[in-house]
This record gives C-alpha cells, sequence and structure tokens, in this order.
C-alpha cells in the first residue's frame, strides 16, 4: 500500500505527482527544485543557495513523514552543469553526517525551471 505524503512547508508538485510516496516504509520524494515555498521563486544566488534550498525542501517533506535527514539512505543530484560539483558538494555536506547516505550525481542538460540543481531522496524508517 502507498501513501502519498505532502506539505505546504515544500512546493508543491507541479504535475501529476506526488511531493513523497511511501511504500513498505521507504520514502520515496520526488526531486526537488530550489523553490523558497514562501515566496515561489527559485533561492537567489547560485548553487550553494539553490542546493541549500532544494535539500531544505526534501527535508521538509521527510519532516511531514516524521522522518529527518538521518533517515536517507539514497540521494541523486541533478545538475545543469558539472562544473558546479564541488560547490554543491559543500554545502551537500552539511546537511548529512556518516554513515553517508549513498548518492549519485549527475549532469543533465537542462532543469525545469531552468534550475542549477534538483535533489532527490529516499529515506526509509528505521
Amino acid at each position: 500500500m502507498k501513501q502519498p505524503i505532502n506539505t505546504e512547508k515544500a512546493p508543491a508538485a507541479i504535475g501529476p505527482y506526488s511531493q513523497a510516496v511511501e511504500a513498505n516504509g521507504f520514502i520515496f520524494a520526488s526531486g526537488q527544485l530550489p523553490i523558497d515555498p514562501a515566496t515561489g521563486q527559485f533561492a537567489e544566488g547560485g548553487i550553494k543557495e539553490q542546493t541549500r534550498q532544494s535539500i531544505l525542501n526534501a527535508q521538509s517533506i521527510l519532516q511531514a513523514a516524521g522522518l529527518d535527514l538521518s533517515n536517507v539512505v539514497k540521494t541523486t543530484v541533478y545538475l545543469d552543469n558539472m562544473d558546479d560539483f564541488a560547490a554543491m558538494n559543500e554545502v551537500y555536506a552539511q546537511f548529512f553526517a556518516s554513515p553517508f547516505p549513498a548518492r549519485s550525481a549527475v549532469a543533465v542538460e537542462k532543469l525545469p525551471k531552468g534550475a542549477l540543481v534538483e535533489v532527490e531522496v529516499l529515506a526509509c524508517r528505521g
């Protein structure tokens, strides 16, 4: 059985998908763009500010499920430009502690709305 997870503390879905879905104790969060849910706009600044906002959005979704970033077992980071990897990684390291989640980081041709980064998390209970 799958259960949708939604919160007003993260940007609303902009298509036919849920912010996250829980199934069998796993929370599958949709990729989070760097949209500030209070303004509906991208976080001001560059890759660091956008990475921070994307992770904060993922964190808010997990909190709606009663979890936090320590429950994350896998992340996927989509970058508009791989040259931003080091700056993204610097901010990313501020949110995750050992044992770190597994991670993939890939450059893509284009992200929705012209974002510089999108962050997706997979978390589990227990």
